[in-house]
C-alpha cells in the first residue's frame, strides 16, 4: 500500500476540467487526471452552477485514486433554489426571493451530513439563518418568524425525521 496523497479543491458542479486547480495539484502525482475529473463531474452533475468541495486521495504506490464530495454551502443551495445568482447585498430592505417551507426543509436535508444540528428541526433553522444573511423570505416571512413558528411547534408535522 503505497502513500495516500490527498488534494482538496474546489470546483464547478460538473464542470470540473484538467486545469486549475485540479491539473497542476494531480498531475505531478502521476494519475490520469482526465479519469479523475470525468469522475468528479460525474458525481457532482446534479451541482451544476455551484461550487462544490471535493477531496481526491491517491495512492501513490498503484496510482489509484479516490473521489469525495462534499455538499455545496447552504448559501450556493438557496441560490440555486430561488434561481438567482447571489445573495442580497442589503438582506434587510431587498429581497432575492421566497421560499416554500418545503424547500427550505429540502436543503436542510442535502446538508444534513454537513450540518452540526442534532435533528430536522434544527437543520432547518440553520439553513433559516442563512437566509436570513442573504435576503430570503419564507412563505413570505421573515425566516426569523419561521423559526419562531417552528420553535412554536407549528411546523411539527413537516418536520418530522423520515427515515
Amino acid at each position: 500500500m503505497g502513500e495516500k496523497k490527498i488534494v482538496e479543491a474546489l470546483v464547478n458542479g460538473g464542470q470540473a476540467t484538467a486545469g486549475p486547480p485540479l491539473g497542476p495539484a494531480l498531475g505531478p502525482l502521476g494519475v490520469n487526471v482526465l479519469a479523475i475529473v470525468n469522475k468528479i463531474n460525474e458525481i457532482t452533475k446534479d451541482y451544476s452552477g455551484m461550487k462544490v468541495p471535493v477531496k481526491i486521495s491517491v495512492d501513490t504506490d498503484n496510482k489509484e485514486f479516490e473521489v469525495t464530495v462534499g455538499t455545496p454551502t447552504t448559501s450556493a443551495l438557496l441560490v440555486s433554489e430561488l434561481g438567482v445568482t447571489k445573495g442580497s447585498g442589503v438582506p434587510n430592505t431587498e429581497k432575492i426571493g421566497d421560499l416554500s417551507l418545503e424547500q427550505v426543509v429540502r436543503i436542510a436535508k442535502v446538508k444534513s451530513d454537513d450540518v452540526l444540528a442534532r435533528d430536522l428541526k434544527a437543520a432547518v433553522k440553520e439553513v433559516l439563518g442563512t437566509g436570513v444573511s442573504m435576503g430570503v423570505t419564507v412563505e413570505g416571512k421573515d425566516p426569523r418568524e419561521v423559526q419562531k413558528d417552528i420553535n412554536e411547534g407549528k411546523h411539527d408535522a413537516l418536520l418530522k425525521e423520515k427515515a
